[in-house]
């Protein structure tokens, strides 16, 4: 490497969890200096533990961590901004309502009390022409772009004066143009020297932009590898023990009679605002409908109105023939659907077990006439749930809370698989999972449409919606743009269908 001082020296991390859990086992993580450094493993590795450690949020019940060759300790976040260290979340921490200028502000204050926002504004501007990262300064963040928004992130981290950039699975709410501008955004902060961490489950994206990458499995170091020396196959070995089918073969299929039915429905969201403008498919047995879209364009009010968890304003949304439109959720369930929400806060409660968590929404399943939950049942559930997905946990009775991420999402997809819906309307499934995972989830999905299930999936990785889709709907600000074959779309006329650019 041009530049081989250490950035970031980590050794001997070790956590433990108050119960128990031990989630790092001295692991020793080396970045250089202006590298891009991938970091991957399975759900429940430690990848974000030792994220968290670095940027200060929780503490190492034992371990070193040196920033630039200088031993520190971090009583918080704070303290690692101070030595330089900034996070960009996957889910953004800004003021929706607030202007681009004022949200730098906010940021920027907390370091510099003095500061006005005349001040933020230049160095901002400066930054921005240093770096080529252009945002509109007086915009509301809201009206912006995810990409752009992301962009806010980064300039706000830099402000500052990080010269350590974690980023945590940055390109999940991205259209393929915005992926690509972000990279370019990356190499040039590379070029001036500022350190990154890449937080991925996306291997050809790892092969792409990093120049390293380590590999954590079960909270122990696998090693550390030259990028552009090991294959994606080399880096999948690394974290699951075993060969990854990259590729799933989708067994041709002539899909069945149309089972739901929706009809020009119009959905508001949280705001009041018309979320959802006049949406119709049809979704046929045997079929996988895969919706493509950004995040925020109506996705997640479409999902709740089809699962009965949100009013319909408008339309009419038909089940096997019959008018579905005004029925709850109970009654919709069984009558064969299923839905899996895009976010876990949504979809579990953080309080409950995993026995309780896999049981919300199998209660007809578990209990009695007497109205009281038959548990032997239950735990058998919650039990195939953690077999069939592999979810790392001390037990069925560990809360939920204390899982990682993926292995949430785990629990949330397995309990609505081990139903066999007649009808799935799932979002986001693989979000944040782990390759072996990942893999498993859409094995299954095209199981279940081998069992002529009729499946709606929700997505924003294309890779998933292109591989696993017998046809595709590219959704735009609530309005579906284009309905076709997989073959008749590109990548790129995708993400420009995505972005909302109209085919002439």
């Amino acid at each position: 490497m041009a530049d081989s001082s250490v950035a970031i020296e980590m050794k001997n991390i070790y956590k433990v969890y108050p119960d128990g859990v031990v989630a790092l086992r001295d692991v020793d993580f080396i970045v250089y200096k202006g590298e891009i450094h991938g970091l991957l493993g399975e759900n429940g590795a430690g990848k974000t533990t030792l994220m968290r450690i670095l940027y200060g949020e929780i503490k190492a019940t034992r371990g070193i961590i040196k920033i630039f060759g200088k031993k520190v300790k971090f009583h918080g976040p704070w303290d690692a901004i101070k030595h330089g260290i900034g996070m960009v979340y996957q889910h953004f921490t800004l003021v929706p309502t607030f202007t681009v200028k004022e949200n730098l502000y906010l940021s920027y204050v907390s370091i510099e009390h003095k500061a006005t926002i005349d001040d933020v504004r230049e160095k901002a501007k400066k930054l921005m022409d240093e770096l080529g990262l252009k945002v509109p300064l007086n915009a509301v963040v809201e009206t912006l772009p995810v990409g752009v928004q992301q962009r806010v992130e980064i300039i706000k981290t830099l402000l500052r004066n990080a010269k350590i950039l974690i980023l945590d699975e940055p390109t999940s709410v991205l259209t393929p143009i915005e992926i690509k501008e972000l990279f370019n955004a990356l190499r040039k902060l590379k070029e001036a020297g500022i350190t990154i961490i890449f937080i991925t489950h996306k291997l050809r994206e790892v092969k792409e932009i990093t120049d390293r990458v380590t590999v954590l499995r079960r909270g122990r170091r696998v090693g550390t590898v030259e990028t552009d020396k090991v294959t994606q196959k080399d880096l999948a070995r690394m974290m699951v023990e075993r060969e990854v089918v990259f590729k799933i073969e989708k067994k041709p299929k002539e899909p069945g009679e149309p089972v739901f039915i929706v009809k020009d429905i119009w959905v508001r969201d949280d705001r009041g605002l018309m979320a959802v403008k006049g949406v119709s498919f049809e979704l046929r047995k045997g079929e996988i409908l895969g919706l493509a879209g950004v995040q925020g364009n109506g996705q997640r009010e479409l999902a709740e109105a089809l699962a009965g968890v949100r009013v319909v304003k408008k339309g009419k949304i038909y089940l096997y023939g019959k008018d579905i439109t005004r029925l709850p959720a109970s009654k919709r369930y069984s009558l064969g659907l299923a839905y899996v929400p895009d976010s876990r806060r949504v979809g579990l409660i953080y309080d409950m077990n995993i026995i309780e968590n896999t049981v919300l929404t199998n209660m007809y399943r578990v209990i009695t006439r007497t109205r009281r939950i038959k548990w032997g049942i239950a735990s058998k559930y919650a039990s195939e749930v953690i077999d069939k997905l592999e979810v790392i946990a001390p037990g069925i009775t560990s809360p939920i809370k204390y899982l990682s991420g993926g292995n949430q999402q785990k629990v949330m997809v397995g309990r609505e698989i081990i139903r066999e819906p007649t009808v799935f309307i799932v979002s986001e499934p693989t979000r944040g999972l782990d390759i072996g995972a990942t893999e498993f989830i859409r094995k299954t999905l095209l199981e279940l449409r081998g069992q002529d299930k009729a499946i709606l999936l929700i997505s924003t990785d294309l890779d998933e919606i292109m591989q696993l889709s017998d046809r595709i709907a590219v959704i735009y600000e609530g309005k579906i743009m284009a309905i076709g074959k997989p073959e008749e779309f590109t990548l790129e006329r995708l993400g420009l269908l995505m972005g909302g650019v109209v085919e002439s």
